[in-house]
């Protein structure tokens, strides 16, 4: 069994002050015994076209860095959100993970880009500025392996399932769902990506900043193998605790075996 914490800041138009309460955040889930500590989608530039090149940085830039560091200091496991990375000049929404020591251990860049138009709701173009990913992350920790995806990533029951038969017991996402689809599928979505997939889910928004250029619905959360919520966040700053206990994902896996009772051959 190990402790999640889901941090869920208000980022600031300003990156250093973003870091701070990052900084702020993470210091406190580990004083209060996280081993595993999460930060939200975008957590150092606002959600919206218009900012993310300008944002931007190299994997070896000053964010990554700061990320590295704040690990280490903490001696704890940080997915850190994500970021808008800069690579070839092409611009990615992209999520680097870390050890205790700090060692970069993993990269994710969203596979699935924003690109909707919901009627009398919100129209949002990702693919406008940034590129897509092309890979399936799971990171290994010393608890567990830990699946990562980003936000629009989970709406693909397809990917998770991957994690899963790669061994992932927790499925981690940085997500900032918005307030028209965040009231009519973010809670339904992440309870049925953990219950499908008998894992733990854990989703980690930014908190709702109604000044801000992109209002996101807040709620983070951590969803069981049983497809209950184990915690659950309102829309303002705060963190979600939750204990993540590996035996409890086996007792569900051997009760009712979803995973080993697929018949592969009739999904081709």
């Amino acid at each position: 069994m190990f402790k999640i914490a889901l941090c869920q800041m208000m980022g600031s138009m300003d990156k250093e002050e973003s870091k701070e309460k990052a900084r702020a955040m993470v210091a406190e889930a580990a004083e209060k015994g996280a081993q595993v500590a999460v930060l939200p989608e975008m957590w150092n530039c606002p959600y919206s076209n218009d900012y993310f090149r300008d944002y931007a940085e190299p994997e070896d830039g000053p964010s990554v860095n700061f990320l590295s560091h704040l690990a280490k200091e903490n001696d704890l496991y940080l997915i850190g959100g994500s970021i808008s990375e800069l690579d070839d000049n092409k611009v990615y929404n992209t999520s680097f993970s870390f050890d205790r020591q700090g060692n970069l251990i993993g990269k994710h860049r969203k596979v699935h880009l924003f690109d909707i138009d919901v009627k009398d709701g919100i129209r949002f173009m990702e693919s406008d500025t940034l590129s897509p990913g092309d890979q399936c992350t799971v990171i290994d920790t010393e608890y567990c392996k830990i699946g990562v995806a980003i936000c629009y990533d989970v709406r693909f029951p397809e990917l998770s399932r991957k994690m899963a038969l790669m061994g992932a017991k927790l499925i981690v996402l940085p997500a900032a769902f918005n307030l028209t689809t965040g009231p009519a599928h973010w809670d339904l979505t992440m309870r049925a990506r953990a219950l499908d997939n008998q894992v733990y889910f854990a989703a980690a928004s930014p908190a709702r900043d109604m000044e801000g250029v992109y209002q996101a619905y807040g709620s983070s959360c951590i969803a069981t193998p049983w497809g209950e919520f184990l915690a659950k966040a309102d829309e303002k700053e705060t963190i979600v605790y939750g204990d993540i206990d590996l035996d409890y994902v086996e007792a569900i896996r051997q009760q009712l075996p979803l995973l080993k009772h697929r018949r592969e051959e009739i999904y081709k």
